[in-house]
């Protein structure tokens, strides 16, 4: 297994519209290893969501380098990417993403769909899943009479399901009280604790000094890369409020 699950080098995103070329990454290089909990901030227009997107398979650099899991996926064909997205990442989105009036089991299943496992694998997957965020005894509820917090502990089992190498979560508190983001965050780091990897990205300062090592963007490029020297426990958080 290589010991960098992502590794980029001088990585170039440029967005063309009418023959002007707007810089979007200007020649990012870091890695991130297995079971590293990472927080991509700064300010909005620094790049971090397309950063993100590059990241998960959802778009392509410019230039530049880089290898997923010891593979080079730049020259990978859209059919590949889509393959690499399904089996190896799971997302978690601020606004959860999650069908209507479907029920949690049937939510957590959607990634299974196309699997081609028999129905018998996909229910035992998806109750694996709904357990690891503690959501057993709503599994037959339907999304629309969850809460916020709940809804989000859908997508986190959701991003589950596949056993992804990586878990990419894109402000998974931006829509919850502060109270239920803490739970969420709670969540994250003890998938992290399992050795799960995990990037998320963020504003807020609270949320991201629950991973363990911070990037910081500005205008394309990388402020600062550090480790967070006094990691914040979701249930520190709870006690301060």
């Amino acid at each position: 297994m290589a010991k960098h699950l992502i590794k980029i080098e001088d990585l170039v995103k440029d967005y063309v519209n009418d023959d002007v070329v707007t810089p979007v990454l200007r020649g990012l290089t870091f890695s991130v290893e297995n079971g590293e909990f990472v927080a991509i901030m700064g300010p909005s227009g620094s790049g971090k969501s397309t950063l993100m997107h590059i990241l998960s398979f959802l778009d392509r650099p410019t230039t530049g380098t880089y290898k997923f899991d010891g593979t080079d996926v730049l020259d990978f064909s859209d059919d590949e990417l889509a393959a690499l997205r399904n089996k190896k990442v799971g997302f978690v989105f601020q606004s959860f993403n999650l069908l209507q009036k479907t029920s949690v089991k049937e939510n957590v299943q959607l990634p299974l769909v196309y699997s081609g496992i028999s129905a018998k694998e996909m229910e035992e997957k998806a109750s694996w899943a709904i357990k690891s965020v503690g959501l057993e005894h709503r599994t037959e509820h339907l999304s629309n009479q969850l809460s916020g917090g709940e809804k989000q502990r859908v997508a986190i089992a959701r991003a589950l399901i596949n056993d992804p190498k990586v878990i990419f979560a894109d402000e998974p508190t931006g829509n919850l009280d502060s109270k239920s983001g803490s739970q969420i965050m709670e969540i994250l780091e003890q998938l992290n604790d399992q050795g799960r990897t995990i990037i998320l990205v963020t504003h807020e300062q609270d949320t991201a000094q629950h991973a363990r090592r911070i990037i910081f963007m500005k205008d394309g490029l990388i402020l600062s890369d550090q480790e967070v020297t006094s990691r914040r426990s979701a249930q520190d958080g709870e006690l301060r409020k």
